[in-house]
Order: C-alpha cells, then structure tokens, then sequence
C-alpha cells in the first residue's frame, strides 16, 4: 500500500527498536507464556522475556463504543505478554480525568506509563509529576505536535497534519469538489489538525461538521441534515471508522450521492471499502502504536533503549487502504490487529 515519509529520518527508529526487541527476547525463555500469551495475540506466544516483571499504564482518551482502541490495546497485550508486562488500561475522553488516571497510576508506582495526548495542556502537569517521580512516559497516537514539550521520552504514531494533507490530495484525485469534515470530538487536536490538513492541499472547498461522537443517533441525524441542506457536498470526510459507517447510513437517508472517506479502520470498515461503500480509509496502524509503546518502555527498563534521541517521533502511518489493497489488509483486520 502507498505509504508518505516526508520525513523519512523519523521513521528509521523503528529498526532499531525491533533489533534491540530481538536481541533480548533472544536471550528469554522460549515458552508460550502461558494464558497472558494467549490473551496477547497469537505472536505473543513465540516467547516471554524472563526479564523481571514490571507493571505498565496504558491511558488512553478512549469514548465507549470506539472499537478503534480495541486495537490499540491488542497490540499492548501483545506485547506486554512477550515482555513479562503487567499492563494496566485505563481510559476516559474527558481530559481532566485522564489526568486523574495518569496520577492513580503514578500513586501506585508504575515502572512506566504510555499516554495520548488528545488534549495535552490538560495533561501537562501531570506528566511533569510523573516525571518527577522517576517513571518514564511515553506517548502514542495523539500529541505527535506537543510530546516533546511536555517531556516524552518517545511517541508512537501519525503526524495528523500530514495525513490530513495526504487525505487531501487523494480527494483531488477522486474529483472531489466540495467535502465536509466531521470531528466528532470538539477540542481534539489530533482530529482538528486532520481536517486542517485535508483544507490545506484539496483544491475544492472544506467545512467542518462538529458532532457529538459519544451519540452515534446524534452524529447520524447532523450528518443527514448538513448533506439535505447542501447538495452539493460530494464527499463526507469522517475521522474514525464508527463515524463512517454512520455516515454511510446518513448519506442514504438524505438521499445524497456523497461518497465517503475516512482516517482509521476495523473489520467493519474493511467490508464496507470492499462493498463500494466507502472509498478509501487511511490506517495509522493502531496494533503497532500499542505494541511498540509497550515494548519502548521494556526496553528502556532492561536495556536503557530509547528512540530519536527524544527529538523524533516513530510514524506509523498514513497508509491508503482502498480496493486495490483491502483484501490484504482485511485478512488482519479480521484477527482485530488492523
């Protein structure tokens, strides 16, 4: 599948986090690893470090109902399985609560923490708590812009400008005139520097639609009453896969000929880009975004391994997923690690 690297430097650090991975699993035990192998995934079962046990934070902004984060915390079971990782999810949207979970897991005196960063002046002080406290912080999937400000050893995930600006072209290609942008999460800024970037290389004309992403009726009822206002919206951009499906049925219900587009996937949407119903996706890959957040802090305890120096992100993404590519992608996406 297509992939950008505008900034190829950035992405060489993922080579040296998968030999380093190597090396030391190659001197661990090589047994399955019994049940937290299985619950990992099935490469979980190739071995398990026999380094000390260590516990992980995982704190995600996730929203009920968002079957993105299913993947993400796969790939961090998966790993945490292999590295001999008690691994601890925790997960709400509201940003002062996320904070909330990041300091229960400083309380209890984690070996390290992996944090989103959706809303990072929320998370600010409490990130420099952690720090203060000796646990090293890592971000993933959101904050790609402000995890060096706020003291992250490392981040995992996609730079939303230049996946929105990827996204764009694409459009131009399809022959999109005129598109609307649905951000399900007001105050995002992953989500709004998506639709900024879509904005700043499609040659037609973008709006954003906010929606309430936690009422999928609500989200459905906006979509189809925007579109019945303005026929001459021929594509929807949605920011999640949920969020697409959706929009599929509100461009029915409206009568509408839009097509659809989106950022991320699962197995439903895999289905749907095979069925004409939506055109494409881009995948940010959220399997590795967890595995390897994991895995970096592993690493950092029992080898002092950290990636770019703490001055460029590991990008996993953006990558296209259309009908040229799906039936690849969708072989994954039905094990639930794409």
């Amino acid at each position: 599948m297509d992939r950008f690297h505008p900034r190829s430097r950035r992405v060489a650090p993922f080579v040296a986090i998968a030999a380093a991975s190597a090396l030391l699993i190659a001197g661990c035990s090589s047994s399955s690893g019994g049940k937290e192998a299985e619950e990992g995934g099935a490469d979980a079962s190739a071995g398990k470090a026999n380094t000390p046990r260590m516990t992980v934070a995982l704190v995600t902004h996730q929203s009920a109902g968002d079957t993105f984060w299913d993947i993400v915390r796969k790939g961090a079971e998966a790993a945490a399985a292999k590295d001999n990782v008690k691994l601890v999810y925790s997960n709400n949207p509201s940003a002062g609560e996320q904070a909330n979970l990041v300091q229960n897991a400083i309380d209890q005196k984690v070996d390290g923490i992996a944090v989103t960063l959706a809303k990072p002046d929320a998370m600010k002080d409490v990130v420099a708590k952690a720090k203060k406290a000796g646990i090293p912080v890592v971000g993933l999937n959101s904050g790609v812009s402000d995890w060096q400000s706020l003291g992250l050893m490392e981040f995992f995930g996609q730079d939303e400008s230049v996946a929105g600006e990827a996204f764009g072209k694409k459009l131009n290609e399809e022959g999109a005139k005129k598109a609307v942008c649905v951000i399900q999460e007001q105050g995002n800024v992953g989500l709004t520097q998506r639709c900024d970037g879509v904005k700043k290389t499609f040659e037609g004309s973008v709006e954003n639609l906010y929606v309430n992403g936690t009422d999928m009726p609500s989200v459905q009822s906006t979509i189809n009453a925007k579109l019945k206002q303005d026929s001459d919206i021929d594509y929807v951009v949605t920011l999640g896969a949920p969020f697409a499906l959706t929009a599929v049925k509100s461009v029915d219900e409206a009568g509408s000929k839009a097509k659809v587009a989106t950022f991320d996937l699962n197995k439903e949407l895999t289905s749907a880009i095979k069925d004409g119903d939506i055109q494409f996706a881009v995948d940010q890959q959220p399997y590795l975004q967890g595995y390897l957040a994991i895995d970096s802090l592993w690493l950092y305890k029992n080898n002092g391994n950290y990636m770019g120096g703490g001055e460029e992100p590991v990008l996993t993404g953006p990558a296209f997923v259309d009908k040229s590519n799906v039936d690849t992608v969708a072989a994954f996406a039905a094990k639930g690690t794409r």
